[in-house]
């Protein structure tokens, strides 16, 4: 078999993937209502928080596939927006949603591509690349036309994404075996598919 090739096991349900699917949600959650309370001119306390949500994805991604990712994608998705309309206001909320939802496809698909390389480049190089676009969506569609300084939270925001992409592979190495307790579908030979794949 081809090292690139996906050997995970048939994409579990949503039930399967309720623990990857509830950290997903807490975090946007989260990031909705703390992007709005800025640290300084260029950066607010959500630069810190949202970059997890590419952590979810990807060790969902490493455990159980491309398919399921995009199952926890999409139902954190769903399940964020109702949460950050309440929490947010619907600018926001609907910043939040597009941004994500592309930048998560972007990840993944990103991820995918490198899968098989050593285990830090997917997780790393997807999430640099997911976030300038996460970053551009969200604030160009929350905070364009307004008198928030939106060009400046943006830039320190994209930055601090990619310090939390380089931090963020200390739990992502620490979870490679672990993979059966974040999915329980995640079975001994997806184990092993992550050994040979990602493992170096």
């Amino acid at each position: 078999m081809h090292a690139s090739e996906d050997t995970r096991p048939a994409t579990p349900g949503l039930a399967a993937l309720w623990r990857p699917i509830l950290a997903m949600t807490l975090v946007i959650a989260l990031s909705n209502w703390a992007v709005q309370y800025p640290i300084n001119d260029w950066l607010t306390w959500g630069a810190f928080t949202y970059p997890v949500v590419f952590l979810v994805t990807d060790l969902t991604n490493r455990a159980v596939g491309m398919a399921a990712a995009r199952r926890v994608a999409w139902a954190g998705f769903a399940l964020a927006v109702v949460l950050s309309v309440w929490l947010a206001d619907a600018r926001i909320a609907l910043a939040s949603g597009t941004a994500f939802i592309v930048a998560q496809w972007l990840d993944i698909s990103v991820f995918n591509a490198w899968r098989a390389q050593s285990w830090w480049k997917a997780p790393l190089i997807g999430s640099v690349v997911a976030s300038v676009i996460d970053t551009g969506l969200f604030f160009g569609i929350a905070f364009a036309g307004t008198d928030v300084p939106w060009l400046q939270l943006a830039a320190g925001d994209l930055a601090i994404k990619w310090l939390m992409a380089a931090v963020l592979l200390l739990p992502y190495k620490a979870m490679l075996g672990h993979l059966q307790a974040w999915v329980p579908l995640a079975t001994a030979s997806t184990a092993t598919a992550t050994t040979a794949d990602g493992g170096r």
